[in-house]
């Protein structure tokens, strides 16, 4: 409350207080939130290595986010030493529990071989599960694995399939390369085919999230 200002002032060195008085007992929320603010110097002095540290203590009682977050600070060596194989052993944890960021950092990591050994296939499998879910990045790059036949047969119909869905969302960066990308591919395709990805995407429903908290 005294974070977001509900009820009382927003005064984030409380709100820094009081997750610490909860996270030094264990409280994983607690731990995860003072991590963040030690991350971003909100309420307290920015520390990434403090960070770390609250964020470990989280990640270890299993809280999804917290494995994320701390997969990317391997991953950039921020108040840990730089590490691709525990950034991704983090990402794996957090990417088991259906958190999909997670499972799209971790399917790009596969791809290129980073702190684990390139596997196409094994790339294609955690991307197509972050995409069901509805995340677009993952949806691109979904799209160009089944349009080039990288980790998975080539397949223009699911590749178009990918693109389009993903060329459905707000607009941005991502929108207008996929819309990009669904163009291209359409180009290599017959009128039936097309019919037959555009009713896929008409049909397709994305799969429930976990519900852990994605920042």
């Amino acid at each position: 409350m005294h974070y977001e200002g509900e009820g009382v002032p927003q005064v984030h060195t409380e709100a820094a207080k009081w997750f610490r008085s909860a996270a030094e007992q264990g409280d994983v929320d607690a731990q995860y939130n003072l991590g963040l603010m030690h991350y971003d110097g909100e309420g307290v002095p920015q520390d990434h290595a403090e960070a770390a540290k609250w964020l470990r203590m989280a990640a270890e009682q299993g809280l999804a986010s917290a494995q994320n977050n701390l997969g990317f600070m391997h991953y950039e060596g921020e108040g840990v030493p730089q590490d691709h194989a525990e950034a991704a052993r983090w990402y794996r944890r957090a990417a088991e529990q259906a958190y999909a960021g997670a499972q799209v950092v971790l399917g790009l990591m596969y791809y290129h071989g980073e702190g684990v050994p390139q596997d196409h296939a094994e790339a294609a499998k955690w991307l197509r599960m972050a995409a069901e879910q509805g995340d677009v990045d993952a949806q691109v790059n979904l799209g160009l694995m089944y349009y080039n036949g990288k980790g998975v047969p080539q397949d223009y119909v699911l590749a178009h399939l990918w693109f389009d869905l993903a060329a459905q969302r707000p607009p941005g960066e991502l929108r207008e390369r996929a819309a990009a990308n669904r163009d291209s591919v359409a180009s290599k395709m017959t009128a039936e085919a097309i019919r037959e990805a555009q009713r896929l995407a008409r049909e397709w429903r994305p799969h429930a999230a976990s519900g852990q908290r994605q920042r």
